[in-house]
């Protein structure tokens, strides 16, 4: 990669960080480009050249910020089977993987969350097409636990992998928002157990 394209990379990551912090904290509307340039500390006609108005600039931070999602999710199941780990193991790992993603990026995940609620934005075709990019890779695992036979044929796949994915955005959410002095760890244990007792049904 040449350091042109390393620049214009970094000046892509500054500006989705700014974006994302400024759009959190005062919504999408209120924000302007002069606000998001100023953030990111580059100049506005930076903003315009690396994207074309702030509506583009929204969809791909959505898409750049699922997509990271996404691998992190893939890459934490694929770790586990990886080394002759259960499916259900790999379920717990993205549950893992997912809380730290949050942790690690919770202006974004409050933002995406608020914007799923939205029916009347530009973006509504996009966001539907990266939260199915991070549906689909919880999928994928539920479809092997059925296939080994981890999990019974009856489940309903598309609607389990939105539940899962959907607690624990909702409980990360409820755990930075409310209870941050709990540790992740205890976070993780919390959904392991349910994930453990409730989807399997069986003990740990």
């Amino acid at each position: 990669m040449d350091s042109s394209t390393t620049r214009r990379d970094a000046t892509r990551r500054k500006l989705f960080e700014a974006a994302v912090t400024l759009i959190a904290e005062q919504g999408f509307s209120s924000t302007t480009v002069d606000e998001i340039a100023e953030r990111a500390g580059v100049a506005k006609g930076t903003v315009y050249y690396n994207f074309a108005s702030k509506n583009v600039l929204f969809e791909e931070l959505l898409r750049h910020g699922i997509e990271l999602l996404a691998s992190s999710l893939q890459e934490a199941a694929d770790e586990v089977t990886g080394r002759g780990g259960c499916q259900i193991d790999a379920l717990d790992a993205m549950i893992r993987a997912g809380l730290e993603f949050i942790s690690t990026y919770p202006a974004l995940t409050q933002l995406y969350v608020a914007e799923l609620w939205r029916t009347n934005r530009a973006w509504q075709s996009t966001l539907m097409v990266v939260r199915g990019r991070a549906i689909t890779v919880v999928e994928g695992v539920l479809r092997q636990a059925v296939a080994t036979g981890e999990l019974s044929e009856e489940i309903d796949i598309p609607l389990t992998a939105s539940a899962l994915f959907g607690m624990v955005l909702v409980a990360a959410l409820d755990w930075q928002s409310y209870q941050p002095d709990r540790s992740i760890d205890d976070v993780h244990a919390a959904l392991s157990r349910l994930l453990q007792g409730r989807v399997t049904g069986r003990p740990e």
